[in-house]
C-alpha cells in the first residue's frame, strides 16, 4: 500500500470519530434521559460505543437474526438500545437513564450520525 492510503484511512477514521462524537453530543442535548459530561467524555463514549457495537452488538445481531427477520428489522433497534445502555455503564460521565432512553437515544443517534456523514464532503466511501 502506498503511504497516502494509510494517511487517507487515518483521516477518515478521525473524521468518523469526530462525527460520532458530535452526533452523541447532539443526541444527549436533544434526548431527555441522556447526559454527556463534556467533549472529552463524548470522545471516549464514541470509542466505547463503537467497540461495543463492533463486538458484542455484531455478535448479538448474528445470533438474533431470525428474530430480526420476524420483526422486520425492528429487533435491531432493541440491540442498539442495549448496546448504548451498556456503553453508558462502561463510560464515566456518560449517562443513560434506562432502556427507553437508550432505545430512543440509539435511534436518534443513528439518524444524526447518518445525516452528519451524508453532509460531510469526502466521506461518501
Amino acid at each position: 500500500f502506498p503511504i497516502e492510503v494509510f494517511g487517507t484511512m487515518f483521516r477518515r477514521l478521525i473524521l468518523n470519530w469526530l462525527l460520532s462524537t458530535i452526533a452523541l453530543l447532539a443526541t444527549a442535548y436533544l434526548m431527555p434521559g441522556m447526559r454527556v459530561d463534556g467533549f472529552f467524555t463524548a470522545l471516549l463514549a464514541a470509542v466505547v460505543i463503537g467497540l461495543v457495537n463492533g463486538t458484542l452488538g455484531a455478535l448479538l445481531k448474528v445470533i438474533t437474526f431470525p428474530l430480526t427477520l420476524l420483526t422486520l428489522g425492528l429487533f435491531w433497534l432493541v440491540i442498539n438500545g442495549l448496546m448504548l445502555l451498556l456503553a453508558s455503564k462502561l463510560t464515566p460521565g456518560f449517562y443513560v437513564d434506562g432502556f427507553l432512553s437508550a432505545f430512543f437515544g440509539a435511534l436518534l443517534l443513528s439518524i444524526i450520525n447518518m445525516v452528519l456523514h451524508w453532509i460531510t464532503p469526502g466521506d461518501s466511501d
